[in-house]
């Protein structure tokens, strides 16, 4: 099935998965960013048709992008995330932004506590050493357990309630820091993050992306963790310092990280391959079937909103 001569176009930035790409080209004129060769004709060919763009997180909408698409009402985004997107152009112009929130919390809460799991008990570490055959020779260095820790949680939104609640059936101690206190939350608030980093001995970032918060985790804090100190990031590869957290890896001024982000992914810095304290994942803290499809739905079900002129499922303020 193909969409009608007068459906609305649709700028996709990038492709969708198949079962939402499929009911997207029923509905709407797509028009697809990524296949073309030359960006910028391409956007000028189509651009006095163009009303809504779909796209994902990592690929948001510049600034550029929207000047270009003068009768653009809509950027609907495939992920939680907004900071690729030029928030700001989007309110001077009038334009709408959606975003997928909730549904993918339960995933990522889920590899933050797998990653903590994996790099403190060696797991990555554990298997290659039986894949090795050096079983054979001798035992593997020990780990650290995971109970009666101090956990920090750095962003306490979504997310990182339901991180908490994870983690609270690990007899743990948790933390959190934020802008402000969450007066229902029954963990100890700490308004400064490098606090939170000397107090705890595991340190999860679930902080958004964007300015406000870029190399947040930075040389003070990575200092503050300390050598038995652990960094899980789950966030944006922006929040932390990269430079100065390759450093303190190479130099075990921390314990080790647990990365699912970079700062230059998916190419990124190739000093991580080499080091044997660091877990490393390709930012796939949604990456399941259940929740990418939820995910897909829900950009589908807002831009049907938008177009039926009804309010948006999860606008973006």
């Amino acid at each position: 099935m193909t969409a009608s001569a007068n459906s609305p176009h649709v700028l996709m930035a990038g492709p969708y998965p198949e079962w939402d790409m499929v009911p997207l080209q029923a509905a709407y004129t797509l028009h697809r960013l990524w296949e073309a060769p030359d960006r910028a004709a391409f956007i000028a060919e189509h651009a006095p048709h163009i009303r809504a763009i779909a796209t994902r997180g990592e690929l948001g909408a510049s600034a550029e992008l929207i000047a270009a698409l003068p009768k653009l009402e809509l950027v609907a985004c495939y992920g939680v995330g907004t900071d690729a997107i030029d928030l700001a152009a989007c309110r001077a112009r009038g334009i709408h932004v959606s975003n997928t929130p909730d549904v993918l919390n339960g995933d990522v809460a889920d590899l933050a506590v797998g990653l903590t799991l994996a790099l403190q008990r060696r797991i990555a570490g554990g298997d290659q050493f039986v894949r090795s055959g050096a079983w054979a020779d001798g035992a593997p260095p020990l780990a650290t357990r995971v109970f009666g820790q101090r956990v920090g949680i750095a962003g306490f939104g979504r997310i990182g309630g339901t991180i908490a609640r994870r983690l609270s059936g690990f007899d743990v101690e948790l933390g959190y820091f934020s802008r402000t206190a969450k007066p229902d939350s029954p963990h100890r608030h700490f308004e400064s993050l490098a606090a939170m980093a000397g107090w705890c001995d595991v340190l999860i970032v679930i902080l958004p992306g964007g300015e406000a918060t870029r190399g947040i985790v930075d040389a003070e804090v990575l200092q503050a963790l300390g050598p038995k100190g652990w960094l899980v990031n789950v966030s944006r590869g922006t929040t932390v310092d990269e430079g100065a957290l390759l450093q303190a890896l190479e130099e075990k001024r921390i314990a080790g990280a647990a990365l699912d982000v970079f700062l230059n992914e998916p190419r990124i810095d190739a000093r991580f391959a080499a080091l044997d304290n660091v877990v490393l994942t390709p930012h796939h803290g949604s990456g399941t079937e259940q929740t990418r499809r939820a995910m897909g739905e829900l950009v589908r079900r807002n831009l049907e909103a938008h177009f039926a002129g009804r309010p948006l499922i999860t606008p973006v303020p």
